[in-house]
This record gives structure tokens, C-alpha cells and sequence, in this order.
């Protein structure tokens, strides 16, 4: 006879759900076994399902490993794994089933199975202080044509509402670790994310979500760390990222790559970002591609997004900005997307060290600018090494290409590389290289309404001049004080440039104002009469 009891105490009220009962029931008592070699799925989707028939509860695992193939969550069910216990994915692909959700998305390519599913749930949870691991290693890919094939996600949701996931520690992934597709109001938090060992070993996927909140988590991860997506119509919208560490070989806090539907209305602050130590690289580098890339490149609204209070160490590019023109469509009958919308972004409070020799880039594309983009208060610490002639290399457009910050290889500046923006603040920007580094500290190609305010970066003799403009319109620069008997402070180019002024800047330490291009405007710059001329 199947036993279950109802708890005495409820001891805490979750924020997101609200569960229909507290009964309790142990997997054990369907039958399945914590021995780590008998498969208990059967079992375990016999305790969830009499959960959701008794109206609602928590389905325990405890006290060993429980061997499974695809467990199917139910509405208004928590599974819980308790501390010293650990759900172990089945090694066999074929306890897997086919599951193509009805929410059409670019993802049915990629992955079509899952240890843990759902679709059109709500008041849902995975909880506990126990693990659920993938044993993702055993899963190989099926052909270079077919690379998603037969390796499943550890967790998979489509269009569930009222979600919280907290406690329990993932690892092991045989492709993205969780996968939310849709789902609205989610809480994550305090989850442990350990996922090596396998290609596309994402550590968080959020896709098209809406409400949604990720705190006190650590992820680490070969493939991309905290990823926003979005791959159908929706975008993801209203998202809260906080008090987090990622650890990536790849990208540690990304949105894109797909970004049909875009991203709106997005919060990051008080992270830590770091390159992951003792694994082994699938993809990425041992020292992570990226801290933050914000990505659109196939269609979609990226607009609100506010980032903050980040400390970043040991990547390649702490920050890359991108609106690309691939334009993936995520049905196949449809047309290839238009070029989507970039702007109104705020970063803030941000310390990079110990950073790679590429810079930063903020770039959109010929007639499709990024918009609106704030960036106040960074410490950046570069490795430095780029030669004099690297400052007047041809960045290509690339605006088909997938979009990744090694992208363009080493950029004309150090610091940050801008092209094709609009309305562009820098302020309170401290730029450093550990070696001598002979390019810009700053370059900026057809940009618009730009404003550099209070710029102090490294220079090195024989060096380059510490800003570079290209057809730059309207600029104010202003509150620097270079340090360089023998540099320039400034190049201009371009015959669109125009209403360059300089104000109140110390210039008395450098050796020379401007180096002005015979192609340059007359009066395109306009210098305060306390500058150095």
C-alpha cells in the first residue's frame, strides 16, 4: 500500500508558487531503488503522477542515487532531492523519448529530449540540496551533420508558469544543463551548476521567459554561462540576474545568440566573472572569450537593459556589444529576419583585470546603429601587446557572421573599438595594459553624439594617438589629463566629421592637441582656449 504523510509545518512560503497541497511521497514507495544501476524511471513517474492526482505536493528523492530516464514533471508538483541523494541520468538514449513542444521555436533543431520535462505546467518545482547529474559524457554526437542529435538537456520547461528551482546542485550535462523555453515567472536561486564534458554545455538557458528571477547561483560551464535567448516570437522580457558567480570557457553572461523575439527590460548586477580552472576546453579557450556580450543578430528588440556592479577577471574581452545581420529565421518557411533594433543601455560599476590583448567592441552595422548606450565608471586592466600598426587596420563589417568577441581579431584600440552608434557616453573610464601596447586607447568609426568625459587610460611612447575618430559626429571630450611628453592626443578622419569639441581638458602633458586628416572639415574641431593648442 502506498504510504504519504502531510507535513506539520509549512516553513517557508515560496515567493512564486503556490502549491494546491504539502503531501509528501517517496519514490521508494513506488518502487524504485537508490542503488545507482536500477532504472527507476517507471517508479518515479508513478509518485509524480499520484502527486498531481492527490491534488499536489513533493515527490522525495533520499537516501541514494536514483537511476532515470525521462521524468515528466506534473502541475502543482515539487521534486525534491534530498541532501546525500542524486537522480542520475540514464546512459542510454534510449530511455529518452522524443518531445517537440507545441511552442514553436529554433530550438526543435537542436534538442528533442530531456531528463527532466514539461510544457504548460504550473506552480512547478526542483529542490533540495542533493544532484542531478546528466552523466553527460557518454553521449556522443551522431554525425558533424546532426550535432544535437541524442544528447539530452538535463532539464527542459516549455511554457510553464510559476516555476522555482532552488538548492540543488546540476552537473553533467549532455547538452544545455535547463533549458526554459516560455516560461513565466520563474525563480532560481542558490542552484550550484557544474557543467563539463560534452559540447553545447551551456549553464543556463532562459529563452523567450518573461518575470523571471536568477539569483545566488554559481555557474560554471564550457560552453556559454547565464544565456538569455530567444528563439521564437517572444522575447525575453523583465529579467532579474544577481548575486551570481559564472565561470566560463566561453561566454560567462550573454543574450544571443538567437534573438528572434529580442530581450526587454533586463537587469544584471553584483555578479562575479571569472575563466573556470582545472577542466578541460570543448569549446572557448581556458581563459573565457567573454565577460558580458550582449548580442542581436537575428531580428528581435534589444532596448532597457541595465547591467551593474560586475567584477571581472581572467577572460579575453570583458565586453562586446553586437547587431549583426544574420537574420535565422526560427521556422523554416520563414523569410530571413530584418536587421532588430539595439539601444537604450546603461553599464555601470565595472572591473576587469587580468583581460586579454583583443579590446572591446561596440559595433552595429551601415545604416543600422546601436542606439543609446551608457557606459560609467570601469576599471579595465588589458594585457596589452598590440602594435603601432594594428591602430590603422580595416576592421571588416562581418555582418552575416555569428557573432563572438574574437570576431574581428585584434581591434585598432585597446580599450574600446565603436562603430556605426548613436548617442554613445563614456564616463569615468580608467584603461590600463600590462605591456606596452602601441594602439589607441579609444577608436570611433562613423559614431554620433559621442561624449568621452573624464578618459584615463595608459600610454606608451611610440604609441598611437589616445583616441582615434573616424566620421565622427558631434562629440564632446572632455576632463582628461594625458600623460605624454612625446604623444598626441588626438587623430581625426573623415570627411563627415563635424562639431568635435574639447573642453576643459589638461592637456599640458602631452606633446600635440591633434593630428588632423588633410580630409577633415575646416573647423570640424573646436578646442577651449585653456587646452593646449
Amino acid at each position: 500500500m502506498t504510504r504519504y504523510f502531510v507535513a506539520a509545518t509549512i516553513l517557508t512560503v515560496w515567493s512564486t508558487a503556490a502549491f494546491a497541497a504539502d503531501a509528501v511521497f517517496d519514490v521508494r514507495d513506488f518502487g524504485a531503488k537508490a542503488n545507482g544501476s536500477t532504472l527507476c524511471t517507471a517508479a518515479i513517474q508513478k509518485a509524480t503522477d499520484a502527486c498531481a492526482a492527490a491534488g499536489g505536493g513533493t515527490v522525495v528523492l533520499a537516501g541514494g542515487k536514483f537511476l532515470s530516464g525521462t521524468i515528466y514533471l506534473r502541475s502543482h508538483v515539487t521534486l525534491r532531492i534530498e541532501a546525500g541523494a542524486t537522480l542520475l541520468g540514464s546512459t542510454n538514449i534510449a530511455h529518452y523519448p522524443h518531445n517537440i513542444p507545441a511552442i514553436r521555436s529554433y530550438t526543435d533543431s537542436y534538442v528533442k529530449q530531456s531528463l527532466i520535462a514539461g510544457e504548460n505546467l504550473e506552480n512547478i518545482g526542483i529542490t533540495g540540496r542533493g544532484v542531478i547529474d546528466g552523466q553527460g559524457s557518454h553521449f556522443k554526437m551522431v554525425s558533424r551533420a546532426r550535432p544535437y542529435e541524442n544528447r539530452p538537456y538535463l532539464i527542459r520547461l516549455v511554457n510553464c508558469r510559476d516555476v522555482l528551482v532552488e538548492g540543488v546542485r546540476l552537473q553533467k550535462s549532455a547538452m544545455w544543463m535547463q533549458h526554459y523555453l516560455g516560461c513565466e515567472r520563474l525563480t532560481m536561486r542558490g542552484v550550484r551548476v557544474w557543467n563539463f564534458g560534452n559540447a553545447n554545455n551551456d549553464g543556463l538557458d532562459l529563452d523567450g521567459c518573461r518575470d523571471c528571477t536568477v539569483s545566488q547561483c554559481v555557474f560554471e560551464s564550457d560552453d556559454d554561462g547565464i544565456t538569455l535567448k530567444s528563439t521564437f516570437e517572444r522575447p525575453c522580457d523583465s529579467i532579474t540576474i544577481s548575486d551570481c558567480v559564472a565561470r566560463s570557457h566561453c561566454n560567462a553572461i550573454k543574450m544571443g545568440t538567437e534573438s528572434n523575439g529580442g530581450f526587454k527590460n533586463i537587469t544584471i548586477a553584483n555578479c562575479v566573472v571569472t575563466s573556470p580552472s582545472h577542466t578541460n576546453v570543448t569549446y572557448g579557450r581556458s581563459r573565457g572569450m567573454g565577460g558580458i556580450s550582449l548580442e542581436l543578430v537575428d531580428g528581435g528588440t534589444l532596448e532597457r537593459v541595465a547591467i551593474s556592479n560586475i567584477s571581472i577577471h581572467g577572460v579575453n574581452v570583458p565586453l562586446f556589444l553586437r547587431l549583426g545581420d544574420r537574420g535565422r529565421p526560427f521556422k523554416e518557411d520563414m523569410e530571413p529576419l530584418p536587421v532588430g533594433s539595439f539601444k537604450n543601455v546603461v553599464i555601470n560599476n565595472i572591473v576587469a583585470t587580468g583581460v586579454g590583448k583583443t579590446g572591446c567592441s561596440i559595433t552595429g552595422l551601415t545604416g543600422a546603429f546601436i542606439e543609446n548606450v551608457s557606459l560609467n565608471n570601469l576599471v579595465f586592466e588589458f594585457e596589452g601587446g598590440g602594435t603601432r600598426e594594428l591602430a590603422g587596420k580595416q576592421v571588416a563589417e562581418l555582418p552575416k557572421n555569428y557573432p563572438e568577441s574574437s570576431m574581428f581579431g585584434d581591434l585598432p584600440a585597446y580599450g574600446f573599438y565603436c562603430r556605426h552608434v548613436k548617442g554613445l557616453r563614456f564616463s569615468n573610464i580608467r584603461l590600463r595594459t600590462a605591456a606596452a601596447d602601441l594602439r589607441h586607447a579609444m577608436a570611433f568609426d562613423d559614431v554620433e553624439n559621442l561624449a568621452v568625459d573624464g578618459l584615463d587610460s595608459s600610454f606608451w611612447p611610440g604609441g598611437a594617438a589616445m583616441l582615434g575618430l573616424a566620421q565622427v559626429r558631434d562629440a564632446l571630450i572632455r576632463g582628461c589629463q594625458p600623460r605624454a611628453k612625446e604623444g598626441v592626443f588626438l587623430k581625426l578622419a573623415g570627411d563627415k566629421s563635424q562639431n568635435i569639441a574639447l573642453v576643459a581638458n589638461d592637456l599640458s602633458g602631452i606633446a600635440k592637441t591633434a593630428d588632423i586628416a588633410p580630409d577633415v572639415p575646416k573647423n570640424a574641431l573646436v578646442t577651449q582656449r585653456s587646452s593646449k593648442p
